[in-house]
């Protein structure tokens, strides 16, 4: 067997191992506490779930990333976070683009079915998503998350539907799992 045969099945072997080890850690995680930085996980169940008054919201303007589960399907993901007078939310970007439809479910199943999630610092809220397309405050919004995240998003990416944008606002009673 020639030197490049030979180069050929062992770099075919390495792929199939990488992709071997890829999918049973994505697998594994599904079944997992949660996200890790890379795969999304399974329902968020350990910690505390907050249960009093609404929380004055300002101090996800300090935390990275929050984890987000759907109650359907009972999935949970990492994603960016801000708050804006008094309120909480999340945003999933590159909505019309391919990657984006291919590879983003969850905002049109938040869409359908808005019953989440949040834990944040160990803390889990009990929230239902609710898409904003339009209105006033997107600027304020849009600015706070330029400065957090060094993004470009804008009120007219929200209206366009490039950005969904989720107010992660109290679930009611009517709401509960």
């Amino acid at each position: 067997m020639s030197v490049l045969k030979k180069a050929g099945v062992i770099s075919l072997w390495l792929l199939l191992i990488l992709a071997t080890a890829i999918i049973t850690a994505a697998t594994k995680q599904r079944f997992a506490d949660g996200p890790n930085r890379v795969f999304s996980g399974g329902a968020l169940v350990a910690g505390e779930l907050y249960r009093g008054v609404e929380p004055d919201w300002s101090f996800v303007n300090d935390v990275d990333t929050l984890e987000l589960q759907l109650l359907n399907p009972e999935q949970s993901r990492r994603i960016w976070t801000a708050s804006v007078d008094g309120k909480i939310y999340v945003w999933s970007g590159y909505m019309n683009s391919l990657v984006g439809k291919l590879w983003k479910s969850w905002p049109a199943q938040a869409e359908k079915d808005g019953r989440a999630i949040v834990r944040i610092n160990g803390v889990r809220y009990e929230r239902q998503l609710v898409r904003i397309k339009s209105g006033a405050g997107l600027e304020a919004l849009t600015e706070l998350l330029n400065e957090k995240y060094a993004s470009s998003a804008t009120p007219a990416a929200i209206d366009s539907g490039d950005l969904w944008m989720f107010e992660a606002a109290p679930r009611t009673t009517g709401e509960a799992q």
